[in-house]
């Protein structure tokens, strides 16, 4: 199988991912769960995931590295923190429902600051018109999940200070694609996956948090057990119960993979392959390609629509190639509706460190079969 689908998981893993798992499986029990080498092992081990967070995104105190169970979980915390039932809320037109279920969930007043697909200007432009002083709160994805779109969010979270409104970053797409620098951006929240872009196993997350989230679960955190309440400290605030540690040790191997591989040229590998597919996809009668003419803003996803065939069945047809990419809406409605597909949804061809231009090609070469039967 040829797997163009990392924007909902990457495939494959680091061998070093693999290994780490199985370490963790037979060897660590739970942090702060006795002093026994295997509970103290696992304490190492959950610090040394933090610390490598810490460091890929210019953090100064790995313990605001909050350790959850997905992009979608820290999302939740971070939206139910600083938003409550009728808040004017802002958000992007390209949020996933990651963000817009929360949110309606919670009852806030949504404010979509839309924009054109691939305009950064616009986008910023469009944020500092919508933002009045009864704004509570600002989430932006980094990148959009269908389109690639690369958002200005340094400029956005400039914006949000200089008003004192509150700022989450969904970096679901960025983290381990783009360059995160938490001190400089100056979120309040910046909420991604483990299993993306940071190579590590499904069911990971990570919370960086500039101030004490709320918590969203109670229960044991192995520390302060006397208290009635959760503890005021973190990381321990926001992390109730028994910890995922076969997880947690991939996604710090998953960290140091990228560490290793360099951020700048992951983006780099990705974008050329983006390009080069984009530039064989516009070549072909009756395919609509989604591509930024600015390389800067877009990274590797790219959508694209095939006149007269439903998207969903293009993807099929790639899959029975043994082709893996996404095709519909891909949890982002909204995004979709900004960008004028919401009635044909597209097909996503998302990239990852260990693509290489033979399998774009043979992507294409399924496509152009499909394409003959139209």
């Amino acid at each position: 199988m040829i797997y163009l689908d990392s924007a909902a998981t990457t495939l494959k893993k680091p061998a070093s991912v693999a290994r780490a798992v199985a370490w963790a499986v037979n060897n660590l029990s739970s942090p702060g769960r006795g002093g026994h080498a295997a509970a103290m092992a696992a304490a190492e081990e959950a610090y040394a995931c933090r610390c490598a967070a810490a460091r890929l995104f210019k953090m100064r105190n790995p313990e605001n590295v909050v350790i959850t169970c997905s992009a979608t979980h820290a999302l939740n915390i971070a939206i139910k923190t600083l938003a409550r039932r009728g808040d004017r809320v802002i958000i992007s037109g390209y949020e996933h429902n990651s963000v817009t279920r929360p949110l309606h969930g919670i009852g806030a007043h949504v404010v979509v600051a839309g924009s054109e697909l691939f305009e950064p200007e616009m986008a910023l432009h469009a944020f500092e018109r919508r933002l009045t002083d009864d704004t509570k709160l600002v989430v932006c994805n980094h990148v959009s999940n269908v389109f690639g779109y690369i958002q200005p969010i340094e400029r956005i979270a400039e914006a949000c200070r200089a008003r004192g409104v509150p700022f989450i970053v969904d970096a679901s797409q960025s983290a381990g694609v783009c360059e995160i620098d938490f001190e400089r951006i100056g979120a309040d929240f910046i909420c991604m996956p483990g299993h993306k872009g940071l190579y590590g196993p499904q069911g990971t997350g990570l919370l960086l948090c500039a101030r004490v989230p709320k918590t969203l679960l109670q229960g044991g955190t192995g520390s302060q057990s006397a208290l009635v309440e959760m503890p005021e400290m973190l990381p321990d605030r926001a992390e109730a119960g028994t910890h995922n540690m076969p997880g947690i040790a991939g996604l710090r191997a998953g960290i140091e993979f990228v560490e290793k591989k360099r951020v700048q040229k992951i983006m780099a590998h990705e974008h050329s392959l983006v390009d080069f597919a984009a530039g064989e996809l516009v070549k072909r009668d009756g395919v609509r390609v989604f591509v930024s003419e600015y390389g800067y803003c877009q990274s590797g996803v790219l959508s694209f629509c095939v006149d007269k065939m439903d998207c969903e069945i293009v993807g099929e047809e790639l899959a029975r190639r043994n082709i893996a990419v996404r095709a519909g809406l891909h949890c982002a409605p909204l995004a979709h509706k900004t960008a004028g597909t919401f009635e044909t949804g597209t097909v996503r061809v998302s990239l990852s460190v260990f693509n290489t231009k033979g399998h774009i090609r043979a992507f294409l070469d399924a496509l152009d079969e499909i394409l003959k039967k139209r």
